[in-house]
């Protein structure tokens, strides 16, 4: 860029020529003297103690002050808010706990740790809200709390998957899809010996090769013939616990395997003291016969035209042991 310079009188004239450096330079040299100027204003002002300087950085530091305290009293309030949301969550869990207990039946633990009980009564709120230092506190508090439902919810865990395991190995559900019930658990007479007797299972009338199923999981105590209940199976389910499953046409577990709740097991047949097709079944604990209706009917499945129950009515069909 060139620029000329003409005098008044047009006498004479100057060339300048403007380059990218001497613009740059020059540039610069306005922005260094303007910082100087600014350094040099404030060293005056600290140094001379002047008033309006004074004023000036007194004004900055406050309005500096103030964006501080309403940034964190802002994030006070978000944090007493999701607090309060917080507790909020921490009846409801407790409401559900309970609600859990009850229809399990296990009594709920007791809570004890914050010692407060039952709360309640208008809402004051106060202007001012929480300190830091207070907001610390009910945190802490709250988490102490939330710690020690998690332990009670696990508790509670604990105690319903060993209940729900006790429940699976309980003989509860139907071993076979039978046509009535040919003799219930109870005192009979004997269909052979024609003598008074006791009957220590319920016996199933159904076709021969009828399906067979263990009533609970378990493991095979024993699968062999026997003079009195022919083919026979016995199944160890635990906790003293075990079933038994007689005249059957084949069986299909050997002693000492693992059997699962609901697996086919056998057929059922017309093999040992019987007088026709069935299957015989027994429940028994600590070794003593245990009327099964009261298991079978912990579960919704029936006998089709025939109750369990221990005045169960059913078609006359064939007996056994």
């Amino acid at each position: 860029m060139h620029i000329i310079l003409v005098s008044n009188r047009l006498a004479t004239a100057r060339t300048l020529t403007i380059t990218p450096r001497l613009a740059l330079a020059t540039a610069f040299g306005f922005v260094f003297l303007a910082f100087l100027t600014s350094f040099l204003f404030s060293w005056v002002g600290v140094r001379f103690n002047l008033p309006f300087a004074e004023r000036l950085v007194a004004s900055v530091q406050h309005a500096q002050t103030q964006k501080t305290q309403e940034f964190v009293r802002d994030n006070l309030n978000t944090m007493a808010v999701k607090l309060g949301e917080m507790q909020a969550q921490l009846l409801r869990l407790d409401s559900l706990g309970e609600r859990v207990s009850a229809l399990s039946g296990i009594k709920p633990p007791e809570k004890s740790i914050d010692g407060k009980g039952g709360q309640g009564g208008p809402l004051l709120a106060l202007s001012e809200p929480l300190s830091p230092l207070e907001l610390q506190r009910e945190v802490d508090r709250l988490a102490q709390i939330v710690e020690q439902r998690s332990d009670d919810l696990t508790a509670l865990e604990s105690q319903l998957m060993e209940r729900r395991i006790k429940a699976n190995l309980l003989p509860t559900i139907l071993p076979i899809e039978a046509s009535h019930i040919g003799s219930t658990f109870g005192h009979r007479l004997d269909p052979i010996a024609g003598v008074h007797a006791m009957h220590e299972g319920i016996d199933f009338v159904a076709e021969p090769g009828t399906r067979v199923i263990s009533a609970a999981g378990g493991v095979v105590a024993a699968a062999e013939f026997h003079p009195q209940y022919g083919n026979l199976i016995e199944i160890d389910h635990g906790n003293d616990f075990s079933s038994r499953y007689a005249h059957l046409s084949k069986m299909l577990v050997k002693p000492g395997q693992v059997i699962k709740r609901g697996q086919e097991i056998g057929a059922s047949g017309n093999t040992g003291r019987s007088t026709g097709p069935h299957m015989h079944f027994e429940v028994r604990y600590k070794g003593a016969a245990q009327n099964p209706a009261r298991f079978l009917q912990q579960k919704a499945d029936a006998v089709p035209g025939a109750k369990l129950a221990n005045k169960a009515v059913g078609k006359p069909g064939a007996r056994s042991n």
